[in-house]
Protein backbone atom coordinates (compact mmCIF):
# COMPACT_ATOMS: atom_id res chain seq x y z
CA UNK A 1 0.00 0.00 0.00
CA UNK A 2 0.98 3.62 -0.75
CA UNK A 3 1.19 5.24 2.31
CA UNK A 4 1.94 8.71 1.49
CA UNK A 5 0.84 9.27 -2.14
CA UNK A 6 2.00 12.91 -2.39
CA UNK A 7 5.38 12.26 -1.42
CA UNK A 8 4.90 9.46 -4.15
CA UNK A 9 3.41 11.14 -6.80
CA UNK A 10 6.85 13.62 -5.82
CA UNK A 11 9.11 11.05 -6.25
CA UNK A 12 7.29 10.57 -9.96
CA UNK A 13 8.23 13.88 -11.07
CA UNK A 14 12.04 13.40 -9.65
CA UNK A 15 11.10 16.10 -7.47
CA UNK A 16 12.18 14.04 -4.32
CA UNK A 17 14.69 10.81 -4.65
CA UNK A 18 13.63 7.95 -4.31
CA UNK A 19 13.73 5.27 -1.52
CA UNK A 20 15.54 2.80 -4.35
CA UNK A 21 16.78 2.74 -8.01
CA UNK A 22 17.69 0.43 -10.09
CA UNK A 23 20.20 2.16 -12.75
CA UNK A 24 21.01 1.16 -16.05
CA UNK A 25 18.07 -1.40 -16.66
CA UNK A 26 16.64 -2.79 -20.07
CA UNK A 27 12.90 -2.31 -18.53
CA UNK A 28 10.19 -4.61 -20.43
CA UNK A 29 6.66 -2.13 -21.06
CA UNK A 30 4.34 -4.77 -20.70
CA UNK A 31 1.54 -2.71 -22.99
CA UNK A 32 3.92 -2.26 -25.38
CA UNK A 33 5.51 -5.29 -25.46
CA UNK A 34 9.62 -4.29 -25.42
CA UNK A 35 12.19 -3.00 -23.77
CA UNK A 36 13.44 0.69 -22.73
CA UNK A 37 16.89 2.04 -21.60
CA UNK A 38 16.01 3.40 -18.01
CA UNK A 39 16.04 3.61 -14.84
CA UNK A 40 13.08 2.35 -12.30
CA UNK A 41 12.32 4.49 -8.96
CA UNK A 42 11.00 2.31 -6.46
CA UNK A 43 9.27 4.01 -3.37
CA UNK A 44 7.27 2.49 -0.55
CA UNK A 45 7.63 -0.72 -2.15
CA UNK A 46 5.71 0.65 -5.39
CA UNK A 47 7.32 1.51 -9.04
CA UNK A 48 6.66 5.27 -9.13
CA UNK A 49 8.69 6.12 -12.25
CA UNK A 50 10.77 4.80 -15.46
CA UNK A 51 13.49 6.67 -16.69
CA UNK A 52 16.10 8.83 -15.35
CA UNK A 53 16.14 9.00 -11.46
CA UNK A 54 18.46 9.79 -8.51
CA UNK A 55 17.76 7.81 -4.98
CA UNK A 56 18.39 7.51 -1.64
CA UNK A 57 19.81 3.78 -2.75
CA UNK A 58 20.78 2.61 -5.98
CA UNK A 59 21.08 -1.03 -7.74
CA UNK A 60 22.96 -1.20 -10.47
CA UNK A 61 21.65 -2.95 -13.20
CA UNK A 62 23.97 -2.87 -15.72
CA UNK A 63 22.04 -3.56 -18.48
CA UNK A 64 19.82 -6.40 -17.58
CA UNK A 65 16.47 -7.06 -18.70
CA UNK A 66 13.90 -5.90 -16.18
CA UNK A 67 10.90 -8.30 -16.36
CA UNK A 68 7.72 -8.11 -14.08
CA UNK A 69 7.29 -10.53 -11.48
CA UNK A 70 6.10 -14.27 -13.20
CA UNK A 71 2.69 -15.32 -11.89
CA UNK A 72 1.69 -19.04 -11.23
CA UNK A 73 -1.82 -18.79 -12.27
CA UNK A 74 -3.16 -22.35 -10.89
CA UNK A 75 -1.39 -24.21 -8.15
CA UNK A 76 -1.56 -26.62 -5.44
CA UNK A 77 1.48 -25.75 -3.06
CA UNK A 78 0.53 -29.19 -1.47
CA UNK A 79 1.59 -31.16 -4.40
CA UNK A 80 5.38 -29.72 -4.49
CA UNK A 81 5.33 -32.05 -0.96
CA UNK A 82 6.72 -28.54 0.31
CA UNK A 83 5.00 -26.29 3.17
CA UNK A 84 4.55 -22.93 1.72
CA UNK A 85 7.51 -21.26 3.59
CA UNK A 86 9.75 -24.26 1.66
CA UNK A 87 7.99 -23.74 -1.27
CA UNK A 88 8.60 -19.60 -1.34
CA UNK A 89 12.65 -20.81 -0.84
CA UNK A 90 12.33 -22.55 -3.81
CA UNK A 91 10.37 -20.55 -6.66
CA UNK A 92 10.98 -17.07 -5.56
CA UNK A 93 14.84 -17.34 -6.50
CA UNK A 94 13.39 -18.35 -10.13
CA UNK A 95 11.28 -15.06 -10.29
CA UNK A 96 7.94 -16.31 -9.31
CA UNK A 97 6.21 -13.58 -7.01
CA UNK A 98 3.22 -14.51 -7.22
CA UNK A 99 1.07 -17.77 -7.18
CA UNK A 100 -2.38 -18.37 -6.94
CA UNK A 101 -3.27 -21.56 -5.07
CA UNK A 102 -6.02 -24.39 -4.57
CA UNK A 103 -5.89 -25.71 -0.99
CA UNK A 104 -8.11 -28.50 -2.10
CA UNK A 105 -5.32 -31.35 -1.37
CA UNK A 106 -5.19 -30.74 2.08
CA UNK A 107 -8.56 -29.33 2.34
CA UNK A 108 -9.78 -32.94 1.21
CA UNK A 109 -7.33 -34.59 4.09
CA UNK A 110 -8.30 -31.78 6.86
CA UNK A 111 -11.06 -29.26 5.85
CA UNK A 112 -10.99 -26.14 7.12
CA UNK A 113 -8.50 -26.74 9.12
CA UNK A 114 -5.84 -27.55 6.14
CA UNK A 115 -6.96 -24.38 4.81
CA UNK A 116 -6.34 -21.76 7.59
CA UNK A 117 -3.25 -24.03 8.05
CA UNK A 118 -2.17 -23.20 4.59
CA UNK A 119 -3.01 -19.57 5.05
CA UNK A 120 -1.42 -18.86 8.00
CA UNK A 121 2.04 -20.59 6.56
CA UNK A 122 1.74 -18.39 3.60
CA UNK A 123 1.77 -15.11 5.59
CA UNK A 124 4.86 -12.98 5.54
CA UNK A 125 6.98 -14.97 2.38
CA UNK A 126 8.79 -12.86 0.32
CA UNK A 127 5.93 -14.19 -2.21
CA UNK A 128 2.48 -13.09 -2.63
CA UNK A 129 0.11 -16.45 -2.04
CA UNK A 130 -3.69 -16.06 -3.30
CA UNK A 131 -6.39 -18.28 -2.58
CA UNK A 132 -9.02 -20.01 -4.19
CA UNK A 133 -11.66 -21.60 -2.22
CA UNK A 134 -11.35 -25.62 -2.67
CA UNK A 135 -14.89 -25.69 -4.62
CA UNK A 136 -15.39 -29.47 -4.77
CA UNK A 137 -14.53 -31.45 -1.42
CA UNK A 138 -14.86 -34.59 -1.95
CA UNK A 139 -14.07 -33.95 -5.60
CA UNK A 140 -17.12 -36.40 -6.73
CA UNK A 141 -19.59 -38.16 -4.52
CA UNK A 142 -17.75 -41.42 -5.57
CA UNK A 143 -15.13 -41.60 -3.61
CA UNK A 144 -14.26 -41.35 0.46
CA UNK A 145 -12.20 -38.14 2.05
CA UNK A 146 -11.40 -36.88 5.18
CA UNK A 147 -13.71 -33.42 5.02
CA UNK A 148 -17.11 -32.26 2.99
CA UNK A 149 -16.88 -28.62 2.69
CA UNK A 150 -20.63 -27.07 1.47
CA UNK A 151 -21.33 -23.54 0.67
CA UNK A 152 -22.16 -22.69 4.21
CA UNK A 153 -18.60 -23.86 5.26
CA UNK A 154 -16.73 -21.90 2.67
CA UNK A 155 -18.54 -18.54 2.52
CA UNK A 156 -17.07 -16.98 5.56
CA UNK A 157 -13.29 -17.48 3.95
CA UNK A 158 -14.37 -15.11 1.11
CA UNK A 159 -13.76 -12.50 3.06
CA UNK A 160 -10.36 -13.65 3.89
CA UNK A 161 -7.47 -11.44 2.67
CA UNK A 162 -5.68 -12.82 -0.63
CA UNK A 163 -9.02 -15.05 -1.48
CA UNK A 164 -9.85 -14.26 -5.11
CA UNK A 165 -12.90 -16.45 -5.61
CA UNK A 166 -13.63 -20.24 -5.98
CA UNK A 167 -11.44 -22.94 -7.01
CA UNK A 168 -11.01 -24.91 -9.98
CA UNK A 169 -15.01 -26.61 -10.46
CA UNK A 170 -14.71 -30.05 -11.26
CA UNK A 171 -18.25 -31.16 -10.68
CA UNK A 172 -19.26 -30.60 -13.90
CA UNK A 173 -22.35 -33.40 -13.95
CA UNK A 174 -23.38 -31.22 -10.74
CA UNK A 175 -23.27 -27.58 -12.99
CA UNK A 176 -24.93 -29.77 -15.94
CA UNK A 177 -27.51 -31.16 -14.08
CA UNK A 178 -28.62 -28.59 -11.65
CA UNK A 179 -27.38 -29.72 -8.36
CA UNK A 180 -28.55 -27.55 -5.53
CA UNK A 181 -25.26 -27.76 -3.55
CA UNK A 182 -23.30 -27.29 -6.87
CA UNK A 183 -25.54 -23.85 -7.36
CA UNK A 184 -25.08 -22.67 -3.60
CA UNK A 185 -21.71 -22.50 -4.25
CA UNK A 186 -21.97 -20.77 -7.68
CA UNK A 187 -24.10 -17.88 -6.38
CA UNK A 188 -22.41 -17.41 -2.92
CA UNK A 189 -21.51 -13.79 -3.60
CA UNK A 190 -22.22 -11.76 -7.14
CA UNK A 191 -19.52 -11.74 -9.78
CA UNK A 192 -18.03 -14.64 -8.23
CA UNK A 193 -14.31 -15.55 -9.76
CA UNK A 194 -15.08 -18.86 -10.61
CA UNK A 195 -11.98 -21.27 -11.91
CA UNK A 196 -12.83 -24.77 -14.35
CA UNK A 197 -11.79 -27.73 -15.10
CA UNK A 198 -13.18 -29.47 -17.82
CA UNK A 199 -11.61 -32.09 -19.59
CA UNK A 200 -12.66 -32.59 -22.63
CA UNK A 201 -15.55 -30.66 -22.78
CA UNK A 202 -17.55 -29.69 -25.79
CA UNK A 203 -20.51 -28.04 -27.84
CA UNK A 204 -22.84 -26.70 -25.79
CA UNK A 205 -22.45 -28.52 -22.58
CA UNK A 206 -19.40 -26.29 -22.76
CA UNK A 207 -21.59 -23.38 -22.93
CA UNK A 208 -23.46 -23.93 -20.26
CA UNK A 209 -20.36 -24.55 -18.33
CA UNK A 210 -19.39 -20.51 -18.71
CA UNK A 211 -22.85 -20.21 -18.62
CA UNK A 212 -22.54 -20.76 -14.87
CA UNK A 213 -19.55 -18.53 -14.21
CA UNK A 214 -16.84 -20.67 -14.92
CA UNK A 215 -14.17 -18.06 -16.42
CA UNK A 216 -10.61 -20.67 -17.01
CA UNK A 217 -9.86 -24.21 -17.88
CA UNK A 218 -6.48 -25.89 -16.99
CA UNK A 219 -7.18 -28.79 -18.89
CA UNK A 220 -6.97 -28.15 -22.05
CA UNK A 221 -5.24 -31.26 -24.11
CA UNK A 222 -5.10 -30.25 -27.61
CA UNK A 223 -5.39 -26.29 -29.50
CA UNK A 224 -8.86 -27.10 -30.67
CA UNK A 225 -10.15 -27.88 -27.22
CA UNK A 226 -7.92 -24.32 -26.38
CA UNK A 227 -9.93 -22.71 -29.15
CA UNK A 228 -13.41 -23.68 -27.91
CA UNK A 229 -12.83 -22.27 -24.60
CA UNK A 230 -11.94 -19.03 -25.88
CA UNK A 231 -14.56 -19.16 -27.81
CA UNK A 232 -16.64 -19.98 -25.06
CA UNK A 233 -15.33 -16.60 -23.22
CA UNK A 234 -13.35 -19.00 -20.71
CA UNK A 235 -9.27 -18.02 -20.70
CA UNK A 236 -6.56 -20.33 -21.15
CA UNK A 237 -4.38 -22.07 -18.31
CA UNK A 238 -1.63 -23.34 -20.14
CA UNK A 239 -0.04 -26.25 -18.14
CA UNK A 240 3.01 -27.32 -17.97
CA UNK A 241 3.39 -29.49 -14.85
CA UNK A 242 5.47 -32.78 -13.94
CA UNK A 243 3.08 -34.93 -14.79
CA UNK A 244 1.27 -33.57 -17.43
CA UNK A 245 2.92 -31.74 -20.35
CA UNK A 246 0.51 -29.42 -22.33
CA UNK A 247 2.46 -26.27 -24.16
CA UNK A 248 3.55 -28.37 -26.89
CA UNK A 249 0.02 -29.39 -27.99
CA UNK A 250 -1.93 -25.99 -27.46
CA UNK A 251 0.34 -23.57 -28.42
CA UNK A 252 -0.74 -23.08 -31.77
CA UNK A 253 -3.69 -21.23 -30.32
CA UNK A 254 -1.56 -18.39 -29.06
CA UNK A 255 -1.19 -14.95 -31.15
CA UNK A 256 -1.66 -11.50 -30.48
CA UNK A 257 -4.92 -11.65 -30.19
CA UNK A 258 -5.22 -14.61 -27.86
CA UNK A 259 -2.02 -13.99 -25.72
CA UNK A 260 -3.99 -12.04 -23.07
CA UNK A 261 -6.77 -14.60 -22.45
CA UNK A 262 -3.43 -17.42 -21.82
CA UNK A 263 -1.93 -18.24 -18.89
CA UNK A 264 0.74 -19.73 -18.30
CA UNK A 265 0.57 -22.79 -15.06
CA UNK A 266 2.12 -25.65 -13.48
CA UNK A 267 -0.20 -27.28 -11.86
CA UNK A 268 1.68 -29.08 -10.00
CA UNK A 269 5.50 -29.93 -10.22
CA UNK A 270 7.77 -31.75 -7.99
CA UNK A 271 10.84 -30.40 -5.89
CA UNK A 272 12.84 -32.26 -8.00
CA UNK A 273 11.65 -30.45 -11.16
CA UNK A 274 11.67 -26.99 -10.05
CA UNK A 275 15.35 -27.44 -9.17
CA UNK A 276 15.88 -28.74 -12.26
CA UNK A 277 13.55 -27.46 -14.85
CA UNK A 278 12.72 -24.21 -13.18
CA UNK A 279 8.95 -22.77 -12.16
CA UNK A 280 7.29 -20.37 -14.36
CA UNK A 281 10.46 -18.72 -15.84
CA UNK A 282 11.25 -22.51 -17.96
CA UNK A 283 7.64 -22.40 -19.08
CA UNK A 284 8.37 -19.16 -20.38
CA UNK A 285 11.74 -20.65 -21.74
CA UNK A 286 9.99 -22.95 -23.57
CA UNK A 287 7.71 -21.23 -25.28
CA UNK A 288 10.53 -18.33 -26.87
CA UNK A 289 12.37 -20.89 -27.66
CA UNK A 290 9.71 -22.89 -29.45
CA UNK A 291 9.09 -19.48 -31.44
CA UNK A 292 6.80 -17.81 -29.00
CA UNK A 293 7.24 -14.04 -29.00
CA UNK A 294 9.33 -12.97 -26.42
CA UNK A 295 6.57 -9.71 -25.45
CA UNK A 296 3.69 -12.26 -25.23
CA UNK A 297 5.76 -15.06 -23.48
CA UNK A 298 6.55 -12.76 -20.79
CA UNK A 299 3.01 -10.98 -20.93
CA UNK A 300 1.45 -14.44 -20.24
CA UNK A 301 3.70 -15.53 -17.05
CA UNK A 302 2.77 -11.87 -15.72
CA UNK A 303 -0.10 -9.80 -17.27
CA UNK A 304 -2.41 -12.07 -18.36
CA UNK A 305 -2.61 -13.77 -14.66
CA UNK A 306 -2.75 -10.07 -12.96
CA UNK A 307 -5.57 -9.06 -15.36
CA UNK A 308 -7.18 -12.44 -15.06
CA UNK A 309 -7.37 -12.36 -11.10
CA UNK A 310 -7.91 -8.81 -10.64
CA UNK A 311 -4.57 -8.02 -9.12
CA UNK A 312 -4.59 -4.56 -10.35
CA UNK A 313 -1.41 -3.92 -9.00
CA UNK A 314 0.79 -6.31 -10.63
CA UNK A 315 2.11 -7.69 -13.82
CA UNK A 316 3.94 -5.02 -15.01
CA UNK A 317 6.71 -2.92 -14.08
CA UNK A 318 4.90 0.78 -14.92
CA UNK A 319 4.02 3.65 -12.45
CA UNK A 320 1.92 2.37 -9.51
CA UNK A 321 2.52 -1.44 -9.43
CA UNK A 322 4.47 -3.20 -6.88
CA UNK A 323 8.17 -3.65 -7.13
CA UNK A 324 7.99 -7.21 -7.75
CA UNK A 325 10.28 -8.16 -10.69
CA UNK A 326 13.52 -9.68 -11.64
CA UNK A 327 16.91 -9.24 -14.07
CA UNK A 328 17.97 -11.19 -16.19
CA UNK A 329 21.34 -11.74 -18.56
CA UNK A 330 19.47 -12.88 -21.73
CA UNK A 331 16.41 -13.85 -23.12
CA UNK A 332 17.13 -17.26 -23.42
CA UNK A 333 17.70 -18.87 -20.59
CA UNK A 334 15.60 -16.66 -18.09
CA UNK A 335 17.20 -17.51 -14.98
CA UNK A 336 17.11 -14.35 -12.38
CA UNK A 337 20.07 -12.79 -11.36
CA UNK A 338 18.80 -10.97 -8.83
CA UNK A 339 14.44 -10.72 -7.50
CA UNK A 340 12.80 -8.32 -6.30
CA UNK A 341 9.35 -8.04 -3.79
CA UNK A 342 7.92 -5.83 -2.56
CA UNK A 343 11.04 -3.27 -3.64
CA UNK A 344 13.33 -5.44 -1.67
CA UNK A 345 16.00 -7.43 -3.21
CA UNK A 346 14.90 -11.20 -1.87
CA UNK A 347 17.00 -13.56 -4.01
CA UNK A 348 20.48 -13.69 -5.92
CA UNK A 349 22.33 -16.24 -7.81
CA UNK A 350 19.35 -18.38 -7.34
CA UNK A 351 19.28 -18.27 -3.12
CA UNK A 352 17.26 -16.24 -0.71
CA UNK A 353 18.29 -13.50 0.72
CA UNK A 354 16.28 -12.99 3.30
CA UNK A 355 15.05 -15.26 6.33
CA UNK A 356 11.90 -16.57 6.43
CA UNK A 357 9.16 -16.10 9.36
CA UNK A 358 10.09 -17.91 12.50
CA UNK A 359 6.85 -19.13 13.56
CA UNK A 360 4.85 -22.10 11.52
CA UNK A 361 1.33 -22.73 12.96
CA UNK A 362 1.24 -26.49 13.95
CA UNK A 363 1.18 -28.87 11.37
CA UNK A 364 -1.41 -31.32 10.37
CA UNK A 365 -0.10 -34.63 11.88
CA UNK A 366 -1.12 -38.14 12.05
CA UNK A 367 -3.86 -38.28 9.47
CA UNK A 368 -3.40 -42.18 8.28
CA UNK A 369 -5.92 -44.10 9.96
CA UNK A 370 -6.50 -47.84 7.92
CA UNK A 371 -8.65 -50.46 8.33
CA UNK A 372 -7.34 -53.56 8.37
CA UNK A 373 -5.38 -54.76 5.25
CA UNK A 374 -5.17 -58.25 3.77
CA UNK A 375 -4.34 -59.95 1.04
CA UNK A 376 -7.73 -60.42 0.42
CA UNK A 377 -7.93 -56.77 -0.93
CA UNK A 378 -6.00 -57.53 -3.53
CA UNK A 379 -8.32 -60.03 -5.07
CA UNK A 380 -10.55 -59.26 -8.97
CA UNK A 381 -12.82 -61.94 -9.43
CA UNK A 382 -13.54 -61.96 -12.81
CA UNK A 383 -16.19 -64.44 -15.15
CA UNK A 384 -14.22 -64.62 -18.01
CA UNK A 385 -11.21 -62.93 -19.26
CA UNK A 386 -12.03 -59.84 -20.29
CA UNK A 387 -11.91 -56.62 -17.98
CA UNK A 388 -11.62 -52.71 -18.23
CA UNK A 389 -8.28 -51.87 -17.71
CA UNK A 390 -6.90 -48.20 -17.04
CA UNK A 391 -4.33 -47.27 -19.91
CA UNK A 392 -2.21 -44.78 -19.43
CA UNK A 393 -0.84 -42.29 -21.98
CA UNK A 394 2.30 -41.17 -21.89
CA UNK A 395 2.96 -37.31 -20.61
CA UNK A 396 -0.80 -36.63 -20.05
CA UNK A 397 -3.29 -37.07 -16.78
CA UNK A 398 -6.10 -38.80 -18.86
CA UNK A 399 -6.01 -42.05 -19.21
CA UNK A 400 -8.01 -44.91 -22.20
CA UNK A 401 -10.73 -47.29 -21.03
CA UNK A 402 -9.06 -50.61 -22.92
CA UNK A 403 -11.52 -53.40 -22.61
CA UNK A 404 -8.63 -56.44 -23.13
CA UNK A 405 -8.06 -59.99 -22.06
CA UNK A 406 -6.01 -60.49 -18.76
CA UNK A 407 -4.20 -63.23 -16.99
CA UNK A 408 -7.21 -65.15 -14.55
CA UNK A 409 -6.14 -67.48 -11.70
CA UNK A 410 -9.18 -69.37 -10.23
CA UNK A 411 -11.55 -66.92 -11.68
CA UNK A 412 -9.51 -63.85 -10.10
CA UNK A 413 -7.32 -61.51 -12.18
CA UNK A 414 -3.80 -61.68 -11.39
CA UNK A 415 -0.84 -59.61 -12.85
CA UNK A 416 0.71 -59.77 -15.97
CA UNK A 417 4.26 -58.08 -16.66
CA UNK A 418 5.16 -59.46 -20.01
CA UNK A 419 1.73 -57.35 -21.33
CA UNK A 420 2.82 -54.43 -18.75
CA UNK A 421 -1.15 -55.04 -16.75
CA UNK A 422 -0.58 -54.41 -13.14
CA UNK A 423 -2.54 -54.21 -10.09
CA UNK A 424 -3.85 -50.81 -8.56
CA UNK A 425 -5.55 -50.86 -5.25
CA UNK A 426 -6.75 -47.89 -3.15
CA UNK A 427 -7.56 -47.47 0.67
CA UNK A 428 -9.31 -45.15 2.49
CA UNK A 429 -7.55 -43.82 5.09
CA UNK A 430 -8.96 -41.11 6.90
CA UNK A 431 -11.67 -42.58 8.89
CA UNK A 432 -10.79 -46.51 9.04
CA UNK A 433 -13.99 -47.32 7.25
CA UNK A 434 -12.37 -50.31 5.10
CA UNK A 435 -13.67 -49.12 1.90
CA UNK A 436 -11.06 -50.26 -1.05
CA UNK A 437 -11.45 -51.09 -4.59
CA UNK A 438 -8.89 -53.22 -6.96
CA UNK A 439 -7.98 -53.19 -10.73
CA UNK A 440 -6.10 -53.18 -13.42
CA UNK A 441 -3.87 -50.88 -15.16
CA UNK A 442 -1.87 -51.11 -18.07
CA UNK A 443 1.64 -48.28 -19.36
CA UNK A 444 3.40 -48.19 -15.89
CA UNK A 445 6.15 -50.31 -16.76
CA UNK A 446 6.48 -52.13 -13.06
CA UNK A 447 8.23 -55.22 -13.35
CA UNK A 448 8.51 -56.14 -9.46
CA UNK A 449 7.65 -55.08 -6.05
CA UNK A 450 4.90 -52.55 -5.11
CA UNK A 451 4.98 -48.53 -5.05
CA UNK A 452 2.46 -46.95 -2.26
CA UNK A 453 1.38 -43.78 -0.87
CA UNK A 454 -0.97 -41.11 0.40
CA UNK A 455 -0.37 -38.80 -2.23
CA UNK A 456 -3.47 -39.13 -4.47
CA UNK A 457 -5.19 -36.69 -5.92
CA UNK A 458 -8.09 -35.59 -4.63
CA UNK A 459 -8.94 -37.48 -1.37
CA UNK A 460 -5.39 -38.60 -0.82
CA UNK A 461 -6.26 -42.08 0.24
CA UNK A 462 -3.60 -44.66 0.39
CA UNK A 463 -2.89 -46.10 -3.27
CA UNK A 464 -0.81 -48.59 -4.18
CA UNK A 465 0.20 -50.60 -7.46
CA UNK A 466 1.88 -53.68 -7.49
CA UNK A 467 3.56 -56.71 -9.38
CA UNK A 468 3.01 -58.77 -6.66
CA UNK A 469 0.28 -59.00 -3.92
CA UNK A 470 2.69 -60.00 -1.15
CA UNK A 471 4.87 -56.93 -2.18
CA UNK A 472 1.45 -54.53 -2.25
CA UNK A 473 0.75 -55.16 1.20
CA UNK A 474 4.32 -54.71 2.55
CA UNK A 475 3.82 -51.03 0.86
CA UNK A 476 0.68 -50.21 2.33
CA UNK A 477 2.12 -51.39 6.06
CA UNK A 478 5.16 -49.24 5.72
CA UNK A 479 3.01 -46.25 4.76
CA UNK A 480 1.09 -47.27 8.46
CA UNK A 481 4.34 -47.31 9.66
CA UNK A 482 6.00 -43.66 9.10
CA UNK A 483 2.48 -42.06 8.63
CA UNK A 484 2.17 -41.23 5.29
CA UNK A 485 3.83 -40.59 2.42
CA UNK A 486 5.52 -42.94 -0.09
CA UNK A 487 7.20 -46.65 -0.13
CA UNK A 488 8.60 -48.69 -2.39
CA UNK A 489 9.14 -52.67 -2.00
CA UNK A 490 10.22 -55.44 -3.33
CA UNK A 491 10.39 -59.53 -2.22
CA UNK A 492 8.87 -58.44 0.99
CA UNK A 493 11.37 -55.98 1.75
CA UNK A 494 11.17 -51.88 2.14
CA UNK A 495 13.66 -50.91 -0.40
CA UNK A 496 12.63 -46.91 0.21
CA UNK A 497 10.64 -44.93 2.20
CA UNK A 498 9.24 -41.39 1.88
CA UNK A 499 7.84 -39.46 5.42
CA UNK A 500 5.08 -36.69 4.90
CA UNK A 501 3.73 -36.42 7.86
CA UNK A 502 2.15 -33.16 7.68
CA UNK A 503 -1.42 -34.54 6.23
CA UNK A 504 0.55 -37.34 4.17
CA UNK A 505 1.29 -35.01 1.62
CA UNK A 506 3.87 -32.81 2.95
CA UNK A 507 7.55 -32.75 4.23
CA UNK A 508 8.56 -30.56 6.94
CA UNK A 509 12.04 -30.50 4.87
CA UNK A 510 13.47 -28.14 2.12
CA UNK A 511 13.25 -28.46 -1.66
CA UNK A 512 16.73 -29.77 -1.77
CA UNK A 513 16.62 -32.39 0.98
CA UNK A 514 13.02 -33.47 -0.69
CA UNK A 515 14.37 -33.17 -4.06
CA UNK A 516 16.99 -35.50 -3.02
CA UNK A 517 14.78 -38.19 -1.61
CA UNK A 518 12.36 -37.89 -4.30
CA UNK A 519 14.54 -38.51 -7.31
CA UNK A 520 15.76 -42.00 -5.04
CA UNK A 521 12.38 -42.47 -4.62
CA UNK A 522 11.95 -42.05 -9.09
CA UNK A 523 15.33 -43.95 -9.67
CA UNK A 524 14.44 -46.47 -7.43
CA UNK A 525 11.21 -47.12 -9.25
CA UNK A 526 12.81 -46.86 -12.48
CA UNK A 527 15.40 -49.91 -11.25
CA UNK A 528 11.67 -51.53 -11.22
CA UNK A 529 10.76 -50.95 -14.09
CA UNK A 530 8.85 -47.83 -14.06
CA UNK A 531 8.86 -46.78 -18.14
CA UNK A 532 10.89 -42.75 -18.45
CA UNK A 533 7.34 -41.37 -19.56
CA UNK A 534 5.87 -41.13 -16.86
CA UNK A 535 6.57 -39.41 -13.32
CA UNK A 536 6.50 -42.77 -10.83
CA UNK A 537 5.19 -40.31 -7.62
CA UNK A 538 3.09 -37.91 -9.51
CA UNK A 539 1.50 -40.57 -11.70
CA UNK A 540 0.49 -42.78 -9.23
CA UNK A 541 -0.50 -39.94 -7.70
CA UNK A 542 -3.22 -39.00 -10.54
CA UNK A 543 -4.60 -42.59 -11.18
CA UNK A 544 -7.26 -41.94 -7.79
CA UNK A 545 -8.61 -38.77 -9.26
CA UNK A 546 -11.76 -39.15 -10.68
CA UNK A 547 -12.92 -36.09 -12.69
CA UNK A 548 -9.86 -36.77 -15.44
CA UNK A 549 -11.31 -39.09 -18.34
CA UNK A 550 -11.23 -42.32 -18.76
CA UNK A 551 -11.03 -44.85 -16.25
CA UNK A 552 -9.78 -44.06 -13.12
CA UNK A 553 -9.71 -45.67 -8.95
CA UNK A 554 -11.33 -44.40 -6.03
CA UNK A 555 -11.87 -46.28 -2.69
CA UNK A 556 -15.58 -47.12 -3.84
CA UNK A 557 -14.39 -48.52 -7.24
CA UNK A 558 -13.19 -48.25 -10.84
CA UNK A 559 -14.88 -45.20 -11.72
CA UNK A 560 -16.06 -44.13 -15.91
CA UNK A 561 -15.47 -40.31 -15.62
CA UNK A 562 -17.32 -40.05 -18.84
CA UNK A 563 -20.37 -42.08 -17.36
CA UNK A 564 -19.52 -40.68 -14.05
CA UNK A 565 -20.28 -43.81 -12.54
CA UNK A 566 -18.67 -46.79 -11.14
CA UNK A 567 -18.42 -49.81 -13.21
CA UNK A 568 -16.96 -53.81 -12.85
CA UNK A 569 -13.04 -54.87 -13.47
CA UNK A 570 -15.27 -57.69 -15.13
CA UNK A 571 -16.08 -57.08 -18.86
CA UNK A 572 -18.40 -59.33 -19.34
CA UNK A 573 -20.45 -58.54 -16.14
Amino acid sequence: MIKDLKRFVRVAQGLEPAELVIKNARVFRSLLGDFVDADIAIDQGHIAGIGEYEGRDYVYADGRYAIPGFIDGHVHIESSMLCPPEFARAVVPLGTTAVITDPHEIANVAGIEGIRYMMESAKQLPLSVYFTLPSCVPATPLEDNGAVLTAEDLEPLLDEPNVLGLAEFMNVPGILNGDDEVYKKLTMRDNLLIEGHAPGLIGKELMAYSAAGVVSDHECVTSEEAELRLAAGIDVEIREGTAATNFEAIHTVINDRTAAHCIFVTDDRHPADLLRRGHINSIVRSAVKDGIPVHQAINMASLSAARHFGLRDRGMIAPRYRADFALYDDLVNFVPAKVFYNGVLVAEEGKLRVSMPEKVPPAILDSVHLASVSKKDFEIPVSGTKANVIGLVPHQLVTEKRVIDVAVKDGLAVQDTARDILKLAVFERHHASGKSACALLQGFGLMRGAIASTVGHDSHNLIVIGADDDDMLAAVHEIERIHGGIAIVEKGKVLNSMPLPIAGIMSTGDAENISFDAEEMVSCARKLGVREEYDPLMTLAFMSLPVIPALKLTDRGLVDVERFEIIPVDAEA
